[in-house]
């Protein structure tokens, strides 16, 4: 059996949220049509309005929840505030992995990253490439199946293709456009915006001097340095106080960007039927963010408002970032494939996930294997190369100011013991934290006697979790797969930045040595 209405074809499997959906979109359909029919020469169109909900995913780069709706008290964040006062926010979303083309790669498919093997940051773009398994759809083909018309853009649009970065062969087909206004006259659409969001500040004061211009021509002033707070495990050195003030300018623009996507919409009159999610890539580009498995890198902002979801709502429950692909799906009334790992935590049978996992491999050059579990109180990390440096060398991180100033500051025994969290040489195999009394991570519990037993628990689910996903990085990626992508890297660095180009050189060349001496 099949349910058809307004010439638009469901699946009979629907939950009470689907039935809910199916309703306001019959009603407004009914009224729609009511509201266009004249006594006199009534018509009934040749080609009935699909009134299925649009999907808009708005995910910049590089940004935390730095937002005045999740706390942020130095800037103001109107338009993204307003979005989660319309819809749900999660305050304790996270990626599975805490490195662009990673979790790209996990949202895009609904999957972990570590179960497709697309868990090696810019991997598969050397001679030897990575393939999906043929039962693996992109998220944008589902809707392309299902009739909708699917784009992927920067903001504002500039007539190309948007940010993809995805560590395996796939078609560019996937997508119809770069603009919904292609769409055919009544399609649904189904539309990424990805931003540059805390990429915007750059590495240096010429990227911090750029934001902060930008912020002073929209807003009237920028973000002042005696308004920054850092974590404590950052010092008050100025370059870090510059940047981070460049940083939350940047999510000041990146707001201003979602007020204007929701003024588009609304302008075009199909904001009521359109399904807004924000969400992030991952945390901050810093020292102890970006790359790594502390809530820094891994904790993200997660909105989603639109027909059929309550507003007002606030969701405390761990969710992980893969979760827009089913959720997502579902709304647009879409089956979600049965191998996908994505839930819909909208759903209204949904069960609430006890945890959240997170893994981080190679980045760029720089072999690394670490993976954690977050429950809501408590973060569990389990480091397999203990014996390499919380700061490897890394040729993209290593350029920018702030980690210069850090290791400027070590070196001259500027910074404090909770500070010297982020430079020692060594790392425990395992940590464990208490997020309720300790939420900047710095109070491992690890060898404490009395968490021995959350110890073992959170042990035990992290090692269900990667044999229950198969976990493809526990098998150390190939010599020849690193070759492959890393002679693509030094290519393309060869001419457009030599200096840089011989910091990666020397990298991997540290890499192997360290490789072959078991480190």
């Amino acid at each position: 059996m099949r349910l058809r209405i307004i010439g638009v074809s469901f699946s009979e499997h629907f939950d009470r949220r689907q039935i809910g959906y199916l309703a306001f979109y019959a009603i407004a359909a009914v009224l729609s049509i009511a509201s266009s029919v004249e006594v006199s020469t009534a018509q009934i169109p040749t080609k009935p309005q699909d009134i299925r909900p649009n999907i808009v995913w708005i995910i910049p780069d590089d940004m935390s929840a730095n937002f005045s709706c999740y706390g942020e008290s130095a800037i103001e964040t109107p338009n993204v505030d307003r979005l989660a006062a319309r819809g749900v926010k999660f305050t304790n979303a996270f990626v599975t992995a805490p490195v662009c083309s990673t979790c790209r790669s996990a949202f895009i498919t609904g999957m972990y990253q570590t179960s497709i093997g697309a868990h090696h940051h810019r991997s598969g773009r050397g001679q030897l490439k990575i393939r999906l398994p043929e039962h693996i759809k992109l998220v944008p083909r589902l809707f392309q199946e299902a009739g909708y018309y699917t784009t992927i853009s920067g903001w504002p649009m500039n007539g190309k293709l948007g940010k993809t970065d995805y560590n395996f062969e796939w078609d560019e087909g996937v997508y119809d456009g770069n603009d919904w206004a292609g769409r055919g006259e009544g399609q649904p659409f189904f539309a990424q915006l990805q931003t540059r969001g805390g990429k915007r500040r750059g590495k240096d004061a010429q990227g911090w001097k750029q934001v902060a211009q930008q912020a002073t021509d929209r807003f009237g002033s920028a973000t002042q340095v005696a308004e920054v707070v850092l974590p404590p495990y950052y010092p008050r050195h100025p370059d870090i106080l510059r940047d981070w003030a460049a940083y939350l300018d940047s999510v000041r623009l990146t707001d201003a960007l979602v007020g204007e996507v929701i003024e588009r919409l609304e302008s075009e009159g199909v904001l009521d039927n359109t399904i807004v999610l924000f969400m992030t890539d991952h945390g901050i580009s810093h020292a102890r963010g970006k790359q790594f498995l502390y809530d820094e890198g891994t904790h993200v902002p997660l909105i989603v408002a639109g027909p059929g979801i309550t507003a007002g709502q606030v969701r405390s429950d761990p969710v992980e970032h893969i979760d827009i692909a089913a959720l997502s799906l579902a709304a647009a009334g879409i089956t979600v494939p049965q191998h996908m790992q994505s839930r819909d935590i909208l759903a209204s049978d949904y069960v609430h996930r006890e945890a959240a996992f997170s893994a981080r491999d190679r980045c760029d050059e720089t072999v690394d294997h670490i993976r954690s579990v977050r429950t809501q109180r408590y973060k569990y990390i389990r480091n397999f190369l203990p014996e390499r440096p919380y700061l490897q060398p890394c040729a993209y991180k290593d350029a920018k100011a702030i980690l210069k100033a850090i290791r400027a500051w070590d070196a001259a025994g500027k910074l404090d013991e909770v500070q010297q969290v982020v430079t020692r040489q060594v790392r425990p195999p395992e940590e464990l934290y208490d997020i309720e009394s300790d939420p900047y991570e710095i109070h491992n519990l690890a060898s404490e006697p009395a968490y021995s037993e959350r110890l073992a628990k959170m042990r035990a689910m992290l090692d269900s979790w990667m044999e229950e996903t198969n976990d493809q990085g526990l098998t150390p990626e190939s010599p020849e797969m690193y070759a492959s992508d890393m002679q693509i890297y030094i290519d393309k660095t060869a001419v457009r930045d030599p200096e840089h180009n011989q910091t990666i050189v020397r990298n991997i060349a540290l890499m192997k040595k360290w490789a072959a001496e078991g480190k």
